[in-house]
């Protein structure tokens, strides 16, 4: 009974550390909204986000009360009219690398990718599939993307009198830069 125990214990030992994972806590994601009486843009420094390189899996956690605004009345309204962080307190993004066999994050190198997953704000979650850019230089990797997200697809309620101050569709841009995990 020992020896089974002892090698299920070991297989699931190598099975969790055979997976070489990479994390940021301080990932840059900022998002801009055009509209006709005003340019909104807020930047998020506190996005934490792991990359396993061995499945493609890739999640991300951040705050929404994060997000840093010029004006802190916009950050005040964004708070607490649209994505009511009271409420909804985080966004997450789960998701996976399509195809990675095709790519080897173990070499040095640039890597066009698409990532697929579930991206929830605001208590609603709804499937993306988002282009990006993986680049490998020695024991760091940078990931950056730009994609846009329909706030309405969110259960974000632009006010009647506020449709000119702020655009349907928002232009996300994430810039994260890992790390290896844990050492």
């Amino acid at each position: 009974m020992r020896t089974i125990l002892f090698l299920s214990f070991l297989i699931i030992s190598i099975s969790v550390f055979a997976q070489e994972k990479y994390i940021t806590r301080t990932g840059h994601i900022s998002f801009f909204s055009e509209a006709p009486m005003e340019n909104i843009e807020a930047h998020n420094h506190q996005v934490t986000s792991i990359l396993n390189v061995t499945s493609g899996d890739m999640v991300f956690s951040m705050l929404m009360k994060g997000f840093e605004f010029e004006k802190a009345l916009m950050q005040e309204h964004f708070n607490e009219s649209y994505v009511e962080s009271e409420k909804f307190p985080k966004s997450t993004f789960k998701g996976v690398i399509q195809d990675f066999d095709a790519i080897d994050l173990s070499k040095n190198g640039e890597y066009d990718v698409v990532v697929k997953g579930q991206l929830e704000i605001h208590g609603e979650s709804k499937e993306y599939s988002i282009k990006g850019k993986l680049t490998r230089d020695g024991n760091k990797i940078q990931g950056k993307s730009k994609f846009n997200v329909k706030v309405a697809d969110h259960g974000i309620k632009i006010p009647a009198g506020k449709v000119n101050n702020i655009a349907e569709v928002v232009e996300v841009t994430v810039d994260i830069s890992y790390e290896p995990y844990g050492k």
